[in-house]
């Protein structure tokens, strides 16, 4: 019998004259993971994908779990596959499908018929194998309105599948597919939170963390990239660019009023930003901001960081509140990693009383006191670019 993953697409179905162009992408991330995990073909027809394990050393389990963090794929299931005839069909029910209705009460059968020349209709299909689980493992009870588990039979072009229990895929967009953006990257829960969500719409990741050693330590550091590390297997491989921030903070605390040291800090990382954003060929910059999380994320304060990048600013994060962040940190497995304390620039020189509501005048006046463009030039002059590789590659 053989044994393959079928995936669904999510809303690239909806997709017209350019959806070849979204599958190609898909398929191509498939393939790229796929050589980990051994000798797999990955095909696609009628919105759906297979990956067929070539040969027996291949770790069927390995690519299901690589699979199930592809952008682009909305539901992935293990299948037997098998001829056309109910001959076949009875004989793969009979010998695939107890290892996943074993400890089931209920069920219920799902049949999909392509092939429209297959003698039965769905709804008969649906009945034939429904009787023949119930023949085998007579404990079972059928329930169409909340079963345990659902058992699909899928009529193809060329072959049937039989599959139990699908689970849910990564959804969203393959990578790739919607450009580039520069995801300013801190060792927090946000900012992973952020680039995977922005990852998910297919846009491929550049990130730039912001250092102040040796008020920030090299476990600050370390504790970055294994973050970006475990953003990587949603991600893909992408480049870290790591800026030192350390004079800009030491200038800011000689020369500037107390309350605005944050948003200047912001102004300048935006700034660094936009340059490394334009250098690496990407269309927006990325932030993990909440509105009113913090007081340089009221809308006055984003107000006056935003003007220091050309490109858009995305906030993937903007409308969510703390708990639903932290609900989709622990889904992606950053949470832990975010929470080991290790501080990070941002929490350096940290103002007694930040300015939540400020004026762009005062802030300006506040910022000709460096010189900007001068102290811009040297952090970017500090950047080692590391690049954050997936277990893939």
């Amino acid at each position: 019998m053989k044994e393959l993953l079928l995936c669904k697409y999510g809303e690239l179905i909806l997709k017209g004259s350019n959806r070849r162009f979204f599958e190609d992408t898909l398929c191509k991330t498939l393939r790229f993971r796929a050589k980990h995990y051994g000798s797999f073909e990955v095909n696609r027809s009628q919105s759906t994908i297979t990956i067929e394990p070539k040969d027996e050393n291949c770790d069927l389990d390995g690519m299901f779990e690589a699979t199930s963090k592809v952008f682009g794929i909305s539901a992935i299931s293990r299948s037997a596959v098998c001829e056309k005839t109910m001959e076949s069909i009875e004989e793969t029910v009979r010998e695939y499908l107890p290892q996943f209705l074993a400890g089931k009460k209920t069920f219920k059968v799902a049949c999909k018929r392509s092939d429209k020349t297959f003698p039965l209709d769905s709804i008969e299909l649906a009945g034939e194998v429904g009787g023949i689980i119930l023949s085998m493992m007579p404990h079972l009870k059928v329930d169409v309105h909340n079963p345990e588990i659902v058992v699909q039979v899928e009529i193809r072009e060329f072959n049937a599948f039989v599959h139990a229990g699908q689970f849910k895929g990564a959804g969203g967009m393959p990578i790739g597919t919607n450009g580039k953006a520069l995801l300013l990257l801190s060792g927090g829960i946000d900012s992973p939170v952020a680039g995977y969500m922005i990852a998910k719409r297919g846009v491929q990741l550049e990130a730039v963390h912001f250092e102040s050693f040796p008020y920030t330590s090299e476990l600050a550091r370390e504790k970055v990239v294994r973050l970006a590390r475990i953003m990587a297997a949603y991600t893909g491989s992408f480049n870290l660019h790591i800026v030192s921030l350390t004079h800009i903070q030491e200038e800011l605390v000689k020369n500037c009023e107390e309350d605005y040291f944050t948003l200047l800090l912001r102004r300048y990382m935006m700034a660094i930003a936009d340059k490394i954003a334009h250098a690496t060929e990407c269309g927006g910059i990325v932030t993990g901001e909440s509105l009113g999380q913090v007081a340089s994320q009221t809308m006055q304060a984003l107000g006056v960081t935003d003007p220091m990048s050309s490109l858009p600013v995305f906030r993937p994060c903007i409308g969510l509140d703390k708990e639903e962040i932290i609900t989709v940190s622990r889904k992606i497995g950053t949470f832990e990693t975010s929470i080991e304390p290790y501080e990070d620039c941002c929490t350096v020189f940290t103002p007694r009383h930040p300015m939540t509501k400020p004026k762009l005048e005062k802030v300006l006046a506040e910022q000709a006191r460096l010189d900007f463009d001068a102290l811009v030039e040297e952090a970017l002059a500090s950047d080692k670019v590391e690049r954050i590789r997936t277990e893939f590659n």
